[in-house]
């Protein structure tokens, strides 16, 4: 009887075990194999995703940290050093800005005075004994008017210690000096200016020509020229640029300051 159950469960052992056998196979055969490492435990690295063979975009490669130096000291703006005004204006003048040697500087308007009541006082009185002197006919009477040593007047010709009215009968058509007397009247008979106003040259000046421009003078006022000069002597001042005939200054206290002649 046991003889005949070991005979019937000999098949079904041998079937299990065949049974067995064949899962273990198949169970090899679907796993992954494990390396060593696995094995062993040590950490495996993460694969590398790879693009697609259709995928156009491919990943851009990370750049790798740039290892930073040492900490810097701040530093300051560079500054731009700004040109020499005075050598860039040289360098960049341009012709309508260079001055030139025969222009000359652009004066203000000229106040022509007419009125001798509504200047000064002491300026007025000079001016009526240098008529009264010339009128006089006599020469000599200018010498009281014209001073001595640093307050004389200053006269055409005079340099040093000469006499001034020596001088002034040396330049007279006239050995009795009576033609500068003449000129003189007549320039005194003009319009006068007021030049260097609140400084210590502050004078008024007979004729007016002598600070205006020739080339500005109206028609009477080239009328008022004429009577103390020619026309010849009128282009002579135009080829020199301005009036250069005899002109008086007297200054704000009544000193006469100058009878001249020239620029």
């Amino acid at each position: 009887m046991s003889r005949n159950l070991a005979n019937r469960t000999l098949p079904v052992r041998l079937a299990t075990l065949l049974l067995a056998g064949v899962a273990l196979s198949t169970q090899a055969a679907f796993s992954p194999a494990f390396a060593l490492s696995e094995l062993q435990g040590a950490p495996q690295p993460v694969p590398t995703e790879q693009p697609a063979a259709g995928d156009q975009k491919a990943t851009p490669p990370v750049a790798e940290p740039i290892a930073e130096g040492p900490e810097e000291e701040e530093k300051l703006p560079l500054e731009i050093p700004m040109p020499d005004p005075l050598i860039n204006k040289s360098a960049t003048v341009t012709k309508d800005e260079a001055p030139t040697a025969d222009e000359p500087e652009t004066a203000g308007p000229v106040e022509v005075l007419t009125d001798v009541s509504k200047i000064p006082a002491p300026v007025a009185r000079m001016r009526e004994l240098i008529v009264e002197a010339a009128a006089s006919g006599d020469i000599e009477r200018l010498r009281p008017l014209l001073g001595k040593g640093p307050n004389q007047t200053q006269v055409t010709g005079v340099t040093g210690d000469e006499d001034p009215v020596a001088i002034l009968k040396s330049l007279s058509g006239d050995q009795e000096g009576v033609e500068i007397l003449a000129i003189l009247l007549d320039v005194l008979s003009t319009g006068f200016v007021l030049v260097d106003k609140g400084t210590p040259q502050e004078a008024y000046v007979w004729p007016y020509f002598a600070e205006k421009k020739l080339s500005s003078l109206t028609a009477p006022e080239k009328v008022d020229l004429f009577r103390l000069v020619t026309a010849g002597d009128f282009a002579d001042m135009e080829e020199f640029g301005s009036y250069n005939f005899y002109r008086v200054g007297i200054m704000p206290d009544g000193k006469w300051k100058f009878f001249i002649a020239g620029d």
